[in-house]
This record gives C-alpha cells, sequence and structure tokens, in this order.
C-alpha cells in the first residue's frame, strides 16, 4: 500500500512500483482510492503481487509506503508487516491533520486512547508495532537535502522524486534489483536531470535497506499489458472503429476520454484485403451531458461509429437524448461508469446502485442493450462488442463499469485481450439506398436498413412516426412501428448466446450459487482458486436482453442463491427474480464506496454457507 497526500506523485510512484515488478514477470491488481478534491486530501494506491493471474485486493497489507501522517493515521490497523513511515512525522497529533475526516479523526483518537496510547503518530505506530508489524523510519527531508547538494541543485527541485525514495525502500525489502528499478523509475520522467535524480535517491534509499523478501525475475512470462479500466475501454473503443466521442469531464469518466484525445490519429486495416490507412477520431468536451449525448447521436446518424462516456448525474442529463436515440433506431453507446449517489454522491468512490436506472432510464419503452463488464480484458472486448450490438440492432447500448474497475489496473495477456478475433459488425448499413427510401421500413426482424444522413431524403423527429419518418398519431401506425421497436430485443434475445451473456465459474454442482456482477467478479474467482469454499459463481454479463432461461434453468435446485452486489437493494437479484420468478435466499452487500476486498468477502461467504447467515453487510476500507 502507497499513500500521501492527493497531488504529491502517489500515482506515479504506484505506477513505478506496478511497472517494476511487472516487467519481472509477476501479475499485479491495484486498486486506487483518491478523495473529490484536487490536491490535499488522503490517496492511496493498494497493490497486490502475484506469480499467477490476481483480481482482488486483501484486507490488510504486507507493506505500507507512507509519505505522511495522515497515511500511517488511517491504515496502521490495515498492514501485517513492515511500514516504511516519514521520521519527520511521529510527533503529529490527531487532531492536527486537518486534511483529515473528523470522523475517522474521532475513531483513531478513541482506539489510541483505549490501548493507553498517546493519539499521534507515534502511538499509532507503536499500536502497529504491538501486533507485531515491523517499522522502518525514513528521513526523507536528509536524504533530499544530500541528493541536493550532490546534484548542486535547490532542494525543491528534488521534491519531485522524493516518493521515489520510500518506493525504493519497498523495493529493496522485496529484494529487487536497484539498477531495474533506476530502470523503470528513470524511463517515467522525460527530462534528464530527474532522471539522474531518481538514480541518486535510489541508491541512498537501498544504502539504508536491508533486503527481506526475494522476487527473482519470472522466465518465460506471456506478453502482457499493463492497463486500468478507463484504458482498456478506450483501446477497446480504437480496436473497434470508433470514430467520434463526445464527453463533458466527471468523474471516472474523463480518463476513457482524456486517452482517445492523446491518441486521435489510428492506422486501419482492411481484414479482407490487409490494405491500410489513416484515420482519425474526433472527441469533443461539450458543454453539458445532454449536449454530449445528443453529438453523440448525431455522429451515429452520418454513418460512423459513435459513443459518448459519464458517470452517474452526467447519466441523469443524458436520459432525453438517450430516449431520442431510442425512439429513432440510432445506434449509439453510452459507457456509463458507476459511482456513488445519489446527486453529486461520492464522486470518486465505487458503487453499483445504478443498475436499475441504466436499465429503465427514459419515459416509454423502447430497447436498450446493457452490458456490464467485470475484469480489464472484459473492459476491452466489451468496448468493441457494444459498438458490434449498438449497429446490429439499431439502439442505444449502455456500458456498465464501475469506479472499481475504471480506477484499477493488472497486468492482461496478451492472449486475453482476444485481438485478431474480434471484428467489426455494422449491421444493415446501405451506402446506396433506394430512390423510395424508408429509414423506419418495416421489417420481419425489426431491423431496418440504415443510410447514412446525406444518402437519401429522411426524418427525425422525437415524435411517434412512420415508416419514412413522417410524424404519425394514427393508432395502427403505432401498434406497428411501436413493435417494430421492440421486436429487435426479441432478436437480440435469441441471436446472443445466453452462454455469453453469462458467465459460470467453480463447482457447477454446488448447492450454493453466488450470483454478482461487475468487479466484484474478481474477488470471487480468486477465492475459487484460493480456498476450498464449495460455491458456483454466475457472473451476470448482459442485463438486457436477460438471459432468462439460462440464469433459471442454473439455479433450479441449490440450495442457497446469494446476491453479493454493490449496493443495498441487491438490484441484480431484484432483475433475476422478475426475469425467472427465483429469489435470493442469502445477501452479501456493500455500499460504503469502497471495493469488495478479498478477506472480507470470504469470511462472509463462510457464515453465509456454514452458518445461513441471511444478510451480510460489508464495510472494509478507509
Amino acid at each position: 500500500m502507497i499513500g500521501g497526500a492527493q497531488g504529491t506523485g502517489i500515482d506515479t510512484s504506484a505506477n513505478i512500483f506496478g511497472k517494476v515488478v511487472s516487467t519481472l514477470g509477476y501479475y499485479i491488481y491495484g486498486n486506487r482510492e483518491y478523495h473529490s478534491n484536487i490536491k490535499g486530501r488522503h490517496s492511496y494506491f493498494t497493490l497486490t503481487i502475484s506469480d499467477k493471474k490476481v483480481r482482488s485486493i486483501p484486507e490488510k497489507a504486507d507493506i505500507l509506503v507512507s509519505f505522511d501522517a495522515e497515511t500511517v493515521l488511517q491504515h496502521f490497523n490495515e498492514i501485517k508487516g513492515y511500514i516504511i513511515y516519514n521520521e519527520g512525522v511521529k510527533g503529529t497529533k490527531v487532531e492536527t491533520v486537518q486534511s483529515m475526516e473528523s470522523e475517522a479523526a474521532e475513531r483513531i483518537s478513541k482506539q489510541l486512547e483505549s490501548e493507553n496510547l498517546p493519539k499521534t503518530v507515534e502511538g499509532a505506530l507503536e499500536s502497529a508495532k504491538r501486533r507485531g508489524v515491523k517499522l522502518i523510519p525514513v528521513n526523507y527531508d536528509e536524504i533530499a537535502k544530500k541528493v541536493a547538494e550532490e546534484a548542486k541543485v535547490q532542494l525543491s527541485v528534488v521534491e519531485r522524486v522524493k516518493n521515489v525514495i520510500g518506493i525504493a525502500v519497498s523495493t529493496k525489502l522485496l529484494g529487487i534489483n536497484e539498477e531495474h528499478l533506476a530502470k523503470v523509475a528513470g524511463s517515467t520522467f522525460k527530462q534528464e536531470l530527474y532522471r539522474k535524480l531518481n538514480v541518486m535517491a535510489i541508491k541512498k534509499a537501498y544504502e539504508l535497506t536491508e533486503s527481506v523478501y526475494s522476487l527473482p525475475k519470472l522466465e518465460g512470462a506471456p506478453e502482457r499489458y499493463l492497463l486500468d479500466g478507463n484504458t482498456a475501454v478506450a483501446i477497446g473503443k480504437l480496436y473497434g472503429g470508433l470514430r467520434f466521442q463526445s464527453y463533458y469531464p466527471i468523474t471516472p469518466a474523463s480518463d476513457e476520454s482524456m486517452y482517445i484525445e492523446a491518441h486521435q490519429e489510428v492506422l486501419m486495416e482492411d481484414p479482407k484485403t490487409g490494405d491500410k490507412k489513416k484515420g482519425a477520431v474526433v472527441v469533443v468536451q461539450a458543454e453539458d451531458e445532454l449536449a454530449a449525448v445528443n453529438m453523440a447521436v448525431g455522429a451515429a446518424l452520418t454513418g460512423i461509429r459513435s459513443s459518448t462516456a459519464t458517470s452517474g448525474p452526467g447519466f441523469s442529463l443524458m436520459v432525453e437524448g438517450i430516449g431520442w436515440a431510442g425512439m429513432n433506431e440510432v445506434p449509439v453507446v453510452i459507457t456509463y461508469y458507476i459511482r456513488g449517489g445519489p446527486s453529486t454522491g461520492l464522486p470518486t468512490r465505487t458503487s453499483q446502485a445504478d443498475l436499475l436506472f441504466s436499465m429503465f432510464a427514459g419515459h416509454g419503452e423502447f430497447p436498450k442493450i446493457v452490458v456490464a463488464s467485470g475484469t480489464h480484458d472484459e473492459a476491452f472486448k466489451d468496448a468493441v462488442l457494444t459498438l458490434n450490438l449498438a449497429e446490429r440492432y439499431q439502439t442505444p447500448v449502455i456500458h456498465l463499469v464501475e469506479k472499481t474497475l475504471a480506477n484499477s489496473y493488472t497486468t492482461v495477456p496478451k492472449q486475453d485481450l482476444g485481438v485478431g478475433q474480434l471484428y467489426a459488425d455494422r449491421g444493415k448499413l446501405i451506402l446506396s439506398p433506394p430512390e423510395d427510401y424508408a429509414r423506419f421500413q418495416f421489417t420481419e426482424d425489426g431491423v431496418s436498413p440504415r443510410a447514412p444522413l446525406g444518402k437519401a431524403l429522411m426524418y427525425y423527429t422525437g415524435d411517434e412516426h412512420n415508416e419514412y419518418g413522417f410524424i404519425s398519431e394514427d393508432p395502427v401506425n403505432r401498434n406497428i412501428i411501436y413493435e417494430k421497436r421492440m421486436k429487435k430485443l426479441e432478436l437480440a434475445d435469441k441471436e446472443i448466446p445466453e452462454e455469453e451473456r453469462v458467465k459460470v465459474y467453480g463447482n457447477v454442482n454446488s448447492e450454493n450459487v453466488v450470483i454478482t456482477w461487475g468487479a466484484p467478479t474478481g474477488v470471487f474467482i480468486d477465492i475459487l482458486e484460493e480456498t476450498k469454499l464449495d460455491f458456483a459463481l454466475l457472473q451476470l454479463r448482459m442485463f438486457s436482453p436477460f438471459p432468462s432461461r439460462f440464469v433459471s434453468k442454473f439455479l433450479q435446485g441449490r440450495k442457497k442463491i446469494i446476491a453479493a452486489e454493490g449496493n443495498y437493494l441487491a438490484q441484480a437479484g431484484k432483475i433475476v427474480k422478475m426475469n425467472t420468478g427465483i429469489e435470493a435466499t442469502n445477501y452479501i452487500l456493500k455500499w460504503n464506496g469502497r471495493p469488495f476486498l478479498r478477506d472480507e468477502v470470504e469470511e462472509a461467504l463462510r457464515n453465509v454457507i456454514e452458518k445461513d447467515v441471511k444478510k451480510v453487510m460489508l464495510s472494509g476500507g478507509s
């Protein structure tokens, strides 16, 4: 775990550490937690290292690298191995840490008082020491001063590389080669001066520390990418042929659009001929979310692949535009990054409370396809899939990605991304429509031939219309065109294999079934692989059209059906009941804005499976 004040290089430090261990051949999974301010509040990164694929983080870390007083105070109870701390903050009192929330300060003070310890960083360190945690004091300021003197630069210049000192102490603890760290850290900074300062700081940190563990380089590791969820979706969209992206800045969605902005030029290859040509993606930062979705809809009408990305408050504003797209059968993708609500809520924390909203957003009835990614490779592949589904069925497609998945990063083997196996399905796109072209032509399957704007005369309004797009309130026409639109969801239900809309893990014959979706999926897979707990895991990947027949058959005769998700109402459980008539018997729920942690989930599962506890509320995380 790495923690410090927001805006002081915590992300950079975590990324350096992640690159160091992943380039040695190890798998990693890291989760980023941060406050909803730009600079100053507490931010931390939790990283798991393994020689096999890992998809979750534990409740307690082996090593804490802290750069300030608050990090020690917030996390001393969550560490079981080593705490690397800044020697200069030992005397800091809990009450003087102004960035800490009052509720947290009160809890920490009460605990230290109950242990007859001073309400200071030193007291917190002593509490950890009594539990067997080893303490490693580091004088960051003194090391920085020595580096500045040797490099003949001002001390303020060295501030930018101070965090690498803590990283260096931790990598030395792990037995990682000094030169390897210096090489990775050097590649992070563009200016030669900062590369030099990093090497000097690393050398001095290594001189202070003894190795405790050993992380040798693993041979034969497959080619892999280090991806966070936002980047996985962005690359997936680019790979899937995206040509227009609109957005209004909102956490945690913005990083996706910013990545696409930075990689707008693309090289397109014809899969049949191998011919290559350059292309580009237009990215527009709109004045608000309603404008963003309307721009994306307008771009889709021209015949290109189009999408937008947002989070809860922004999606609320987009609902009107999504309804217009539904009425006019426009293929547009909305990537919905779920965060804590309602209203502004918890802008930088995770949630799964918007599932029902995403499915039923908009007045009236119109088909929407809703896809939920659970892992980073799924986020990539689903970005391609949603573009295909939108064009095949000419309807809005909503791609759900929670903040946990968006802001966590992991090593993804290249083969897991399915590169070379994914394709573009443009549906019934026609570039030379007939003279008497009817955009909403009545067809047996409900999907009409779709021509881009400019290729034929066509009418689009928000009103009900006939097959040419002319406004019509005729009741007979209303029945026909209404059914035409809704039939597309029935068609999707027939054509999309149910086995692709759900995934099953574990003992498929177990009397215990866990139903989950999104980011918690990885936690349960890790528990299946690391423990002897007997359960089948049913991951729901598509909520509309819902795989009713598969889920109903799979759940028949089970003793325990456990709904596990990050909301209060067990919303996925309600959707299962709505579509199958089968109700969950037990619940594992979390709504405090923090991700599912492996230890707390394992304990909850044991209580449910072995003791038949009906409902467990998870509360882990700082």
